[in-house]
């Protein structure tokens, strides 16, 4: 198999993928639920909630997934599954089409219901939280038909939502599920996605050690852990992630 994935022109397009493609610290197909399961729970101690003084739920990419499983439908199955069983939210990250954050549901309500404390949507934010997010919940967005129909919400209570954060608008009578306050988690997490490429772009031959970057002194644009990163832009094909003698290569592909 050619390893070579040409990058599109903006850094921040995720590819698609072929199901088996080598990552670091990939495990193989024998990969189960409970191995997706402890891999979110990993990848979300990577996150960093004091850089947020702990307001933030802790947001996980869909595709760091990738950076560790190599089985694609395998992680988006159970993805799905555990978002059905009302344990999972997914969320449309605003600055890439492909880029879906997944925070667990229990997490997701503690950090907004105290974010709420003593505002005045916070009974319309508890009201949402118990009819839309208590059973399966696998809408990345909803009609205003349905908020009104189904949710049984008032025009009124639909603008306090989108005032709280908890929906954001997505066109005229659309509204996407949305992560309150998440406005620098976004600038922080492209800030650093830039950076690190760099360094890999900018090293002998535009690649090196996994191991090497992890430990490397960052500037003030990197912010998350490294590892953070690292599985981001693996995940995302960003770079190869090549398995050597010596650890596992990064390699940057420009266009």
């Amino acid at each position: 198999m050619n390893r070579k994935r040409a990058l599109t022109s903006d850094a921040f397009t995720a590819k698609k993928r072929k199901n088996g493609v080598e990552r670091f610290g990939a495990v193989g197909d024998g990969d189960g639920p409970t191995d997706i399961r402890s891999t979110l729970e990993y990848l979300m101690t990577l996150f960093p909630r004091k850089l947020f003084n702990d307001t933030l739920p802790q947001i996980v990419l869909k595709h760091q997934l990738y950076s560790i499983h190599n089985d694609k439908t395998l992680v988006d199955k159970e993805v799905n599954k555990l978002r059905e069983q009302a344990e999972l939210l997914m969320f449309q990250l605003g600055f890439d089409a492909e880029a879906f954050g997944l925070i667990f549901t229990s997490d997701y309500k503690a950090k907004v219901l105290a974010g709420e404390e003593g505002k005045v949507t916070r009974a319309t934010v508890e009201k949402f939280l118990e009819r839309v997010l208590t059973s399966s919940c696998t809408d990345l967005s909803f009609g205003k038909d349905k908020m009104l129909r189904e949710f049984l919400f008032t025009d009124s209570e639909i603008t306090q939502l989108v005032k709280s954060g908890v929906l954001t608008v997505r066109d005229a009578g659309s509204w996407w599920l949305s992560i309150p306050n998440s406005g620098k988690f976004t600038k922080y997490f492209i800030q650093g996605r830039k950076a690190v490429l760099g360094m890999v772009k900018k090293s002998k031959y535009s690649e090196v050690l996994q191991a090497q970057l992890e430990e490397r002194r960052t500037t003030s644009q990197v912010k998350f852990h490294m590892k953070y990163h690292i599985h981001d832009i693996v995940g995302a094909e960003l770079v190869e992630s090549i398995p050597t003698t010596s650890g596992t290569l990064l390699r940057f592909v420009d266009t």
